[in-house]
């Protein structure tokens, strides 16, 4: 209950967008090749953005 109104990681919010994306990504790879792709890069990019995150966190620590 007192995790309710805990901030999330930037690094969750990330991993929570790019499964979104590949869920879509996943639908659409059966009805429209073109639309599946362009999902598929927006969550490329997304994991692209968390493997910088935490390449920089670990740097810090």
């Amino acid at each position: 209950m007192f995790g309710l109104f805990k901030k999330k990681s930037p690094v969750v919010k990330l991993q929570k967008q790019y499964e979104q994306l590949m869920k879509e990504y996943h639908a659409l790879s059966t009805s429209n090749r073109s639309a599946s792709d362009a999902k598929f890069a927006e969550a490329e990019a997304i994991q692209d953005k968390i493997v910088e995150l935490m390449k920089n966190s670990n740097e810090t620590n």
